[in-house]
């Protein structure tokens, strides 16, 4: 049976959530799958574009990417529900985070995490420039907080650092989206 992008995809995603990111290279995803590794080549440029890949199969998995409820439901509670199943998605991958954080960077993904949350502020009545900057921020700061959480974690689970409560992480990550999803809310009042 011939090598489909697919199975470069999944096997990179199987060593991310094996080993993580630092440890996501061609020469693995090539070892996993049996072949040399010019042979990943015909289905990705390089590692940058199977990040990319792997990125967007994070992101576009069964929650992803992070939806938004638009049938009536209030700003304030749109917005935490998608930072929440954002913050999910990207947890149930080791270094989910870091890998969504660079592929977002150089824009190489197909996926946009936040083109419906984009969608649900503008159906909500928001300027287009507070559409973008409300976006972006809403993006960095669950990137960042489960980039943080997931560092922690494996700290934790390497003995590095000597405690670790995902309730507490949970509950601070509530605190930090209300507090800016508030803020998108007061805008739109005040617009």
């Amino acid at each position: 049976m011939p090598l489909t992008r697919d199975d470069v995809v999944d096997a990179g995603l199987g060593i991310l959530d094996a080993y993580g990111l630092a440890d996501l290279s061609m020469r693995r995803v090539a070892d996993r799958l049996g072949v040399k590794a010019g042979a990943l080549y015909w289905h990705v440029a390089n590692k940058q574009t199977l990040l990319a890949a792997v990125g967007d199969e994070i992101l576009g998995g069964p929650e992803g990417p992070a939806t938004v409820p638009t049938d009536g439901t209030d700003v304030v509670t749109g917005l935490m529900e998608w930072a929440r199943t954002l913050r999910k998605v990207l947890l149930s991958h080791r270094d989910g985070a870091e890998l969504v954080s660079s592929t977002v960077s150089v824009g190489l993904g197909e996926v946009d995490p936040t083109g419906r949350l984009r969608e649900f502020l503008r159906s909500h009545g928001l300027d287009e420039r507070v559409v973008e900057s409300a976006s972006r921020a809403l993006l960095h700061l669950v990137l960042g907080h489960v980039m943080d959480e997931q560092t922690r974690r494996q700290l934790f689970e390497l003995h590095v650092i000597g405690s670790f409560d995902p309730i507490e992480e949970r509950d601070d990550f509530e605190r930090g989206v209300a507090m800016l999803v508030g803020g998108i809310a007061a805008t739109r009042t005040s617009t």
